[in-house]
C-alpha cells in the first residue's frame, strides 16, 4: 500500500481493535503489499488489513479457524470476526514474538507443511485450482496495458512457460487437494512452540508438488512420496508466475521491479534446464 492507504488502513485497524475491546494506541507496520500487516499496542495483536474489494478476508478466517480445530500448524485468530471499515477489512491474529533462528531445517519445514496438508484434507471447503491462478498470471502477461514494461521477448518466455508447465502440471495424473497456496518461508512463522503457517487467501486445489515448490529446495526431500519431475514443473511454473506478478504496473512488492529482472534470468535458465533434461529423457543420455 501506498503511504496514503497505509495511514487509512492503519485508522482502520485501530478503530476496529477499539470496537472490540482491544487498547491499540500504536500500531508498527510488519509488511506492506497489497494486504498491510500491523502489530497493535499495547494489546500486542496483529492485524491485517486490506481493500474491501480483496474479498478474501472471510475465507481466510474460516480457513484457519477449521484447520486450528484439527489441530494444524496454523497462527491463532484473536478474533473470528470480519471487521469492516472506511472500504478496508480488518482480521486479528495472535501476534507471536519472532524466533531469532537462521533459518527452519528443511526436514521441521516439510514437517510441518505434511501436518498442514493432513489437516486440509480434512476439512471440505470450495475453492478454486491451482490452474486458476494460473489463469490470472496469463492474463496479466498477455495484458500490455497491465505490463507496459515487459518487453515482447519476455512476454513470450513467459506466456509460453506459464501455458506449457500448467499442461504439464495438470496433466501429470497426480492426486490433487486443498492446499496453501503460497507456502514460501515468508508464511511460515517460526514460534516457540514450533512452526506455523499464515495468510490463507491463496488457498487452491493441485498437487502437493504445488505447495511444495514454494518452498526452499530441500524441503521435498524430506516429504514423503512427492513425485520429482512434478516437483521440477512445478518450480518452474511458480516461478513463472510470481515473475509475472513482479510486471504488474499496480504491484507494490517492495524492490518487486529488479526481482523481476532477476527472475526472469532465473527464469531462462530453469527452462533451458528442463529442455535438457526434456531431451535426455527422450534419448536416454545423461543431462
Amino acid at each position: 500500500m501506498r503511504a496514503y492507504e497505509t495511514r487509512q488502513a492503519t485508522r482502520a485497524a485501530m478503530s476496529s481493535a477499539s470496537s472490540l475491546g482491544l487498547t491499540a494506541h500504536d500500531a508498527v507496520v510488519l509488511h506492506n503489499s497489497n494486504v498491510l500487516t500491523l502489530r497493535l499496542r499495547p494489546c500486542d495483536v496483529l492485524a491485517r488489513v486490506a481493500p474491501a474489494a480483496h474479498r478474501c478476508a472471510q475465507f481466510e478466517v474460516e480457513v484457519a479457524r477449521r484447520l486450528a480445530e484439527v489441530g494444524s500448524p496454523v497462527a491463532a485468530l484473536e478474533s473470528p470476526e470480519v471487521l469492516v471499515r472506511d472500504d478496508h477489512v480488518v482480521t486479528f491474529w495472535t501476534y507471536y514474538e519472532p524466533v531469532t533462528i537462521p533459518s527452519i531445517p528443511d526436514r521441521d519445514y516439510a514437517g510441518a507443511l505434511e501436518r498442514l496438508h493432513a489437516g486440509m484434507r480434512g476439512i471440505d471447503l470450495a475453492t478454486r485450482r491451482f490452474t486458476d491462478r494460473v489463469s490470472a498470471a496469463q492474463m496479466l502477461v498477455a495484458d500490455h496495458t497491465r505490463t507496459p514494461e515487459l518487453a515482447d521477448a519476455d512476454r513470450l518466455l513467459l506466456a509460453s512457460t506459464l501455458s506449457r508447465m500448467r499442461e504439464a502440471v495438470s496433466e501429470s495424473g497426480r492426486p490433487e487437494q486443498l492446499l496453501h497456496g503460497e507456502p514460501h518461508p515468508g508464511n511460515l512463522l517460526s514460534t516457540r512452540t514450533g512452526p506455523l503457517f499464515i495468510d490463507f487467501e491463496t488457498c487452491c486445489r493441485g498437487p502437493i508438488e504445488f505447495d511444495l515448490a514454494h518452498a526452499p529446495p530441500g524441503v521435498g526431500d524430506h516429504y514423503p512420496d512427492v513425485d520429482p519431475q512434478v516437483l521440477r514443473d512445478c518450480r518452474v511454473l511458480v516461478l513463472a508466475m510470481v515473475t509475472a506478478w513482479r510486471w504488474d504496473r499496480d504491484d507494490q512488492f517492495p524492490d518487486g521491479r529488479r526481482l523481476g529482472i532477476e527472475w526472469l534470468s532465473r527464469l531462462r535458465e530453469a527452462v533451458a534446464d528442463r529442455a535438457v533434461f526434456d531431451e535426455s529423457a527422450t534419448t536416454g543420455k545423461a543431462p
